[in-house]
C-alpha cells in the first residue's frame, strides 16, 4: 500500500525532478537493484529483542527508490539473513545508528569488497561521517528525502560523491506516504510490533545538548497535511479491522505546534484510533491538551522526565521540564485514562544516592505505569559528547545502548552509581510495587510490559552495565 497525496496541487519542482529521473532510469538497459538493510545490534539489554517496530525510515527510502529501482528490504532484527554474496544487487544501502554501527560497517566493508555501491545513512553516519566514510561509497548526511534527486541521479549515472548533504530540508508536504508492503510482505513480519509507526512532523527547535534530532532533521519544525496522516491511519484500519489498528507516532516532538497538534487530534477523534507518542511536557500541564489526547484515543504517552534534580535539567538545556509541573502533567494524563511511559536518566555529575530515592518516591506516589531507566550516554556528534569526550571510558559502539556505564559522575563513584541503578529497577518492578502502581488500571499490554520487566530486573547485576 502506498498512501499518496492525490490532490491536484499543480506541477512542482519535485514533480519536474521526479519526471527527469524516471526518464533517465528508462534510458538504462537494465533496472538497477537495491538492497536495503536494517542491521541488528548485539546488546543484551532488550533493545532489539522480542517484537520490534517496523523500520519506518527505511520503508520510506524503499518507497522513494522503488520509483526508479528494483528494491529488496531486509530486517536483520526479525531474522532476515544478510547475504554473503551481494552479486544480485547494484546498491547496498544500510541505515545505521550508533548501537549497530559495528555491524553496519562489517556489511559495508563486505559489499565494498564485492565492488558494490555502498550507501550508509542514519544517525551515526551523520554524526560521524568521516568514520563512516571508511566503510562505504557514500554517506547520506541527515534525511535522505532532501538529497534524493542528486543521489538517485548519481546512482543512475554511476558518478557517486562521497557525501550527500542537503543545503536545505524539503517540506513534508511533498513527502510520499510509505509503502508498508516492504515490511508486511516479509516472512518474518509477525515479529513486528502490532503498533503501526506513523510520522506527522519532523525537527525540534529545542536543542537539548544530548540530542541528535536537530542535526538529523533540523531545528525548523515541519509537518505533513493532517488529512494525509488520517488517510494513512484509515488504510491500516481497513487492513486490520478498525478496533485492531493501533499507532505509534515516531515524531520527536509532536506537540511543539499546539494548533497543529490539537487539529490533528480532533481529526483522529473522528476516526476512532488508538495511539501513543513521545511528547514534550511543554503543554501537558494544560488540562485541555490531555483531555483532547484522551478523547482522540491516546492510551500512552512517552515522557522524558529525565531527572528530579533541577540543576541536572538546567545543565541538559531541557527547559520544557519544570519540576513544579511534573505532578500536574501526571494528574492531567491519568484523569483522561492515559498511561505514562516515563524515562529517567542517571549518571549526571550532580547525581547522588538521593537522586534515586527521589525518583523512586515520584514514581510510586504518582503511579507511573511504565518507568524506564537509562544511564547517561553522550552520543557522538552531540554537544554533550564533545564536552564529555575526555572522560568517556570507551568508544565501543556496541555498548552505546543507554544501558552501559560511560563515565564516572563527579559526585558519585561508578560502583555506587550502578548499585543504586540496579536497586531502583528491582524495587520499582517488585510484585507489590507493580500492584501499587497498576491497581485499578485497565488489564492491557502495559500490565504485560510490567510482568516482563519484573522477570528481567530480577536478573540484573551491576556487572552487566560495564
Amino acid at each position: 500500500m502506498t498512501v499518496e497525496n492525490t490532490r491536484n496541487t499543480g506541477t512542482t519542482l519535485h514533480d519536474v525532478i521526479g519526471t527527469s529521473l524516471k526518464q533517465l532510469a528508462a534510458e538504462k538497459k537494465n533496472r538497477k537493484k537495491w538492497l536495503l538493510i536494517q542491521p541488528k545490534s548485539s546488546t543484551s539489554m532488550m533493545v532489539d529483542s522480542g517484537s520490534v517496530s517496523m523500520p519506518l525510515n527505511l520503508i520510506m527510502v524503499a518507497t522513494l527508490a522503488a520509483e526508479l529501482f528494483d528494491v529488496t528490504l531486509i530486517d536483520e532484527r526479525t531474522g532476515d539473513p544478510v547475504p554473503e554474496d551481494f552479486s544480485p544487487y547494484d546498491v547496498v544501502a544500510v541505515t545505521v545508528r550508533t548501537l549497530n554501527a559495528s555491524r553496519a560497517y562489517i556489511i559495508g566493508d563486505r559489499a565494498l569488497a564485492q565492488k558494490k555501491i555502498v550507501v550508509l545513512g542514519g544517525v551515526h553516519p551523520t554524526m560521524m561521517r568521516e568514520e563512516a566514510a571508511g566503510h562505504c561509497t557514500s554517506v547520506v548526511y541527515g534525511e535522505v528525502e532532501s538529497v534524493w534527486g542528486e543521489l538517485a541521479r548519481d546512482i543512475l549515472q554511476e558518478t557517486m560523491k562521497p557525501l550527500y548533504q542537503a543545503h536545505e530540508l524539503k517540506p513534508m508536504t511533498i513527502m510520499r506516504g510509505p509503502d508498508f508492503s516492504y515490511a508486511l510482505n516479509s516472512e518474518h513480519a509477525y515479529k513486528y510490533s502490532s503498533r503501526i509507526p506513523v510520522l506527522a512532523t519532523k525537527g525540534c527547535p529545542v536543542g537539548c545538548n544530548f540530542c541528535t534530532t536537530p542535526t538529523i532533521y533540523g531545528k525548523s519544525y515541519r509537518y505533513r497535511e493532517i488529512d494525509l496522516v488520517l488517510e494513512e491511519m484509515q488504510y491500516h484500519q481497513e487492513r486490520l479491522g478498525k478496533k485492531r489498528a493501533t499507532f505509534s507516532f515516531m515524531d520527536d516532538n509532536i506537540s511543539f505546534r499546539p494548533q497543529y497538534f490539537t487539529e490533528l487530534l480532533e481529526g483522529m477523534s473522528g476516526i476512532g484510533v488508538r495511539w501513543n507518542a513521545n511528547i514534550s511536557m511543554n503543554f501537558l500541564h494544560k488540562p485541555e491538551v490531555a483531555e483532547i489526547a484522551g478523547r482522540s484515543g491516546c492510551d500512552l504517552m512517552s515522557i522524558g522526565f529525565e531527572s528530579l534534580n533541577p540543576d541536572i535539567l538546567k545543565s541538559m538545556n531541557k527547559g520544557a521540564n519544570r519540576l513544579q509541573n511534573y505532578s500536574t502533567v501526571v494528574d492531567n494524563l491519568h484523569r483522561n485514562g492515559i498511561a505514562i511511559h516515563g524515562y529517567f536518566m542517571f549518571g549526571f555529575d550532580d547525581d547522588s544516592e538521593k537522586s534515586f530515592e527521589a525518583t523512586y518516591d515520584f514514581i510510586m506516589q504518582n503511579r507511573i505505569e511504565f518507568p524506564v531507566f537509562s544511564l547517561v550516554t553522550p552520543f557522538p556528534g552531540t554537544p554533550y559528547y564533545e564536552e564529555m569526550k575526555p572522560r568517556i571510558r570507551h568508544f565501543d559502539w556496541d555498548k552505546y545502548d543507554t544501558y552501559h556505564f560511560m563515565f564516572e559522575p563527579r559526585k558519585m563513584q561508578g560502583e555506587k552509581l550502578l548499585e543504586n541503578f540496579v536497586k531502583l529497577q528491582k524495587e520499582v518492578y517488585k510484585g507489590r510495587a507493580i500492584m501499587k502502581r497498576m491497581q485499578g488500571k485497565p488489564l492491557n499490554w502495559v500490565w504485560l510490559a510490567n510482568l516482563k520487566m519484573h522477570a528481567f530486573t530480577r536478573k540484573l547485576n551491576p556487572g552487566m552495565y560495564l
